[in-house]
């Protein structure tokens, strides 16, 4: 629990905070902190910045001042080896604003701290983490666009998912729901200068240089929103300099829905659950229910009993195939451009997963499978039927990923196409808050399964998948071995359901019809999705809904760095880089 409820202290910090731009008092309470910061290990620059203390349900918390983010931020990835931020949540409480950055290590994610940047309800503003993390670029924008919450120095605050003639910010307690809007058309300009293109130096670096030659211009080339290559209703504003990349920005928030804001409408047992399927139509979306069902269970305090466990594990892994076998299948697309063999061979093996799922959950893609304390039920009947049509499934898997060897990893051209292009380095997938294959595909050992374990993880033979070629193929790759070790990983809970005792089959906790956790008691829970780190930041507010509810989606900050990828190279390679991302808009726009 942490330090809100206490309507004294918050006035206290409140009175602190106001003193943005004077100096810090060195006495009381203040000093005790940063006696207790030097405690604990936290760097000088970060103890001396600590307001005051909390302690939410994942991670101890420290409450700084808005005009010291960047110092201790950068302290604590410099020094503490917080190279992970995971999620910035911004919010409105009835006397401030916040945003709390939700920090992780890399090699080791259990190791967590919330840093929660308090601002005053008139004008809300604060450092940017920007130039710390460069994940917190959108997630800050993110925060401005839908809270309003401004962010001092920040490289580009502008809407991020609302067009920019949008009045209001939606997710504040006095937006007008009824107010009309009018979102004009405007015509695209060339976001860069007319003379700049890329030169390259001696390395073989790519840099922009103003051009001395007459007669050369750069072109400012929409791709999408609506395009086969996007992957959804994405639009890439990219200028080009004869056929390379000199500039591109991926333009996103056609199809937000504020989900957020529709779950925090929602009672946490009966009418938020439906909605995790919709952030990835890829199929992955029984993943994404086990977000929400880890963070409101732990919020809760609700024990899941074994056996749904293996039954979650074992669903989840066949919805990750689903997820992965659509992403290699249209990667072929992308790549080769035609309806290839491979395309038909993966969507040919997505049907027979499908049908396996379709058998347990009753449903085809909106799973609606999971539920507080378990699954909403038990294996069909008659199990020999559904453990024999699985067997049989998971029996084909090795001769499809030899298939796929020769037709994909193998083939000549999609070789030339996917190595060393798309160039992702550990560092900078790091900075961009890279996970999933995205991340393992640049040789970051990163897998929440394994790294925070939850389900029957930790109970089964599977090893994560890593490759350190750090490009499109490397991606591709790890989907490709991915899918080997979700079979695995699979066959092993088929093995134990099926030795599992009739009268010991437990699918579901006895869960209170209505869930209300304490007051203010808040937390930050993530899982391995298919495309990544899929978290959910609750806060609760003593009701049976969420105060606020906070979605992290792993393709929103992989998309993100998409320019890091693509600039400097060719407009085929742009195409084939976002493929190798795998975005889903869903989790992207929400």
């Amino acid at each position: 629990m942490c330090w809100r409820g206490n309507e004294s202290t918050v006035r206290g910090h409140q009175q602190e905070h106001r003193r943005e731009q004077s100096g810090r008092d060195d006495g009381g309470a203040g000093a005790d902190d940063r006696q207790q910061g030097h405690a604990d290990g936290l760097p000088p620059a970060v103890a001396d910045a600590v307001l005051d203390r909390e302690e939410h349900g994942n991670a101890p918390g420290i409450v700084i001042r808005p005009d010291e983010v960047e110092v201790v931020l950068s302290a604590l990835r410099r020094e503490a080896g917080y190279d992970h931020c995971a999620c910035v949540t911004a919010q409105q409480y009835a006397d401030r604003y916040e945003s709390i950055y939700h920090l992780r290590r890399y090699d080791d994610p259990t190791d967590e701290l919330s840093v929660v940047v308090p601002t005053t309800p008139n004008h809300p503003h604060s450092e940017s983490a920007a130039g710390v993390y460069d994940t917190a670029r959108w997630h800050e924008r993110e925060a401005y666009d839908l809270l309003g919450i401004e962010y001092d120095d920040h490289p580009n605050l502008e809407r991020l998912l609302l067009p920019e003639t949008w009045q209001g910010h939606p997710l504040r307690e006095d937006f007008d729901q009824d107010r009309p809007q009018i979102v004009t058309l405007r015509e695209h300009a060339n976001p860069i200068a007319e003379s700049e293109r890329v030169e390259h130096g001696t390395d073989g670096t790519a840099a922009a240089e103003s051009d001395s030659l007459d007669g050369t211009e750069t072109m400012f080339l929409n791709v999408g929103p609506h395009h086969p290559a996007t992957h959804g209703v994405l639009h890439l504003e990219a200028v080009l300099d004869g056929e390379q990349i000199v500039d591109v920005e991926p333009d996103i928030g056609y199809i937000h829905r504020c989900e957020e804001q529709m779950c925090q409408q929602g009672t946490y047992r009966h009418q938020i659950m439906p909605y995790p399927d919709r952030w990835d139509w890829s199929g992955a979306g029984l993943c994404n229910e086990w977000a929400y069902a880890r963070a409101a269970e732990d919020l809760a305090d609700i024990e899941v009993p074994e056996y749904a466990q293996i039954v979650r594990t074992m669903s989840a892994e066949l919805s990750r195939m689903l997820g992965h076998l659509l992403a290699v299948g249209t990667y072929a697309l992308d790549v080769v451009g035609d309806f290839t063999a491979m395309f038909m061979w993966s969507m040919r093996e997505r049907e027979r997963v499908q049908s396996v799922l379709e058998e347990l959950t009753g449903q085809r893609l909106m799973f609606n499978y999971f539920r507080l304390g378990g699954v909403a039920w038990d294996l069909p009947e008659p199990r020999e039927e559904f453990f024999e049509l699985t067997r049989n499934v998971l029996a084909g898997i090795p001769q499809a990923m030899a298939e796929y060897q020769s037709l994909m990893t193998d083939h000549e051209i999609m070789q030339l196409r996917t190595v060393d292009t798309g160039v992702l380095e550990p560092e900078v997938a790091k900075s961009y808050g890279c996970t999933g294959p995205v991340a393992r595909g640049s040789g970051i050992d990163y897998d929440l399964r394994r790294d925070d374990p939850y389900g029957y993880y930790d109970e089964l033979d599977w090893d994560v998948v890593v490759e350190d070629g750090c490009d499109n193929y490397a991606r591709v790759l790890v989907r490709l071995r991915e899918l080997q070790e979700s079979a695995k990983i699979v066959e092993q809970c088929l093995d134990l359901l099926e030795e599992w005792p009739a009268d010991e089959r437990t699918v579901q906790a006895n869960v209170p019809r209505t869930i209300k956790p304490e007051r203010d008691a808040e937390l930050y829970r993530a899982v391995e999705a298919a495309k990544g780190e899929l978290g959910i930041y609750l806060r609760s507010d003593g009701t049976d809904t969420p105060a606020r509810f906070k979605i992290r989606g792993p393709s929103f900050s992989n998309l993100q760095a998409l320019p890091e990828m693509a600039e400097g190279g060719y407009v085929a390679d742009l195409v084939a880089t976002l493929g190798s991302l795998d975005p889903i808009m869903g989790d992207v726009d929400r």
